[in-house]
């Protein structure tokens, strides 16, 4: 049985919206303040009913705290002031909606009906990372506001986004986030562009009909028919190659596309969605992407700021991640020694929010239950060096980092290109392409394989 909590401080609200929910089954509980609210609020607890105006505060700045005791909750904010802004700092703290008052309650049931919705089908997709809820897009610096500003204000809007940032940065989850928050009835589907070869990468995205290829032996849907009435996600979309890229621009100006070896015209209301680590419009200059393409995906864009430039959100990124990462491998909490904490807000961070989750991961393990120290952080790389004249770090480009990458997993395959594709999580073809960007080298005996 679900278990909600109302937190209003509207004795008559209060008493009306309870009666209501226990009418549908609900379990309810309510609270007329902030810290009566934080007093009631259990592991049981499945979503709150928040109010904005409260006597000891305000819903906003509550809502942290709740989600801090409980990141798996769902919270309905609800307010008698139309302020954009306010929503958008809503969205920003991780409220799951924003309903204004007077508040209707076939308005709210129905808001509640959809959390819920989504709570179950994360449920059904918990073994499945791409079918995860959206995780929380944490952080209150002015970039990060920025991206939360945007989220709220494209999320009703079907035009197309592109999502640009190093890697790392968390580009999915602000996709999965302007879909929560879109009211598109469909599924949300993810696709990376990179992990998949060419051919069959063309059947995921349009389908095919039995017998198109050898191994069709029956019709499959593709991922554009698949998300009709949703989002399509389409992650590193900087390495789709040429021939996709001509029909995708076809998709996207004419809604149509046709399976693999089929003839039947098929339409998709699928919103896109695109994310790329790389300058689309300078690929274009190089000859090595459409530059129609790049507009047509380009009409709102998103750039995801890296970790390096907001580091005064790494320690509440820190306290969310673990709070994550423990709930997940069923361990307590630990705390972290202030000079660990120090390291952390010290470090570049060239794999972003990911290379934090995997630091912070590998340091819970070892700790054991114990505090987390500065001896418990491994980090890949080391922070960057001081230039000649000490005035600073020396910063490469992105393309002089990948290169080096790219170089370092190949020398440790020996130039086994099967190999190096499984460590990079990329196909051939887009191996085949940055070695040839880069001039990279094999050893000769295996450049065939």
């Amino acid at each position: 049985m679900t278990q909600l909590m109302i937190v209003e401080d509207d004795h008559n609200l209060n008493r009306i919206l309870s009666l209501h929910f226990q009418e549908q089954g609900f379990t309810v509980a309510s609270a007329p303040d902030c810290a009566q609210a934080l007093a009631a609020l259990d592991t049981h607890t499945d979503l709150v009913l928040l109010d904005q105006q409260l006597p000891d505060g305000n819903g906003i700045d509550l809502l942290p705290g709740l989600l801090q005791r409980r990141p798996d909750l769902d919270v309905i904010m609800m307010t008698g002031q139309h302020d954009l802004e306010l929503a958008i700092q809503a969205i920003h703290a991780g409220a799951a909606d924003f309903i204004h008052k007077p508040v209707c309650t076939d308005d709210l049931q129905a808001a509640v009906d959809k959390v819920l919705a989504r709570r179950r089908v994360a449920t059904d997709h918990s073994s499945d990372p791409r079918g995860a809820p959206p995780r929380e897009l944490i952080g209150r610096s002015s970039a990060m506001l920025a991206v939360s500003k945007q989220i709220a204000l494209c999320a009703g809007n079907p035009a197309s986004v592109l999502i640009s940032g190093e890697s790392g940065t968390g580009k999915e989850v602000v996709a999965r986030l302007i879909h929560q928050h879109s009211g598109r009835s469909g599924p949300f589907i993810a696709i990376n562009c990179a992990a998949i070869v060419d051919n069959l990468l063309e059947s995921e995205l349009f389908g095919h009909e039995k017998g198109a290829f050898t191994g069709a032996d029956a019709r499959k849907p593709g991922k554009f028919e698949l998300a009709r009435g949703g989002t399509l996600f389409l992650d590193e979309i900087g390495e789709l190659a040429a021939p996709l890229q001509a029909k995708l621009l076809r998709v996207l100006q004419e809604k149509t596309f046709e399976r693999v070896g089929g003839t039947e015209t098929l339409d998709t209301d699928a919103r896109i969605i695109a994310a790329t680590h790389r300058d689309l419009f300078a690929e274009a200059a190089a000859g090595r992407f459409r530059e129609d393409l790049a507009y047509r995906l380009n009409v709102i864009n998103i750039q995801m700021p890296p970790l390096r430039d907001r580091p005064e959100d790494i320690p509440l990124l820190t306290q969310a991640l673990l709070q994550r990462i423990s709930e997940t491998m069923n361990l307590a909490m630990p705390p972290i020694q202030p000079d660990a904490q120090r390291l952390l807000n010290q470090h570049h961070w060239p794999g972003n929010v990911r290379e934090l989750e995997n630091v912070l991961t590998q340091a819970l393990i070892e700790a054991q239950g114990g505090a987390i120290t500065p001896e418990l952080l491994h980090f890949k790389q080391s922070p960057p060096k001081s230039g000649p004249a000490g005035d600073g770090p020396v910063l490469r480009s992105l393309d002089e980092v990948e290169a080096e990458h790219v170089q370092r997993v190949l020398d440790h395959t020996g130039g086994h290109k099967g190999h190096s594709c499984e460590i990079l999580g990329i196909s051939r073809p887009a191996l085949d392409r940055k070695i040839a960007k880069y001039g990279l080298h094999l050893h000769r005996s295996n450049e065939s394989l």
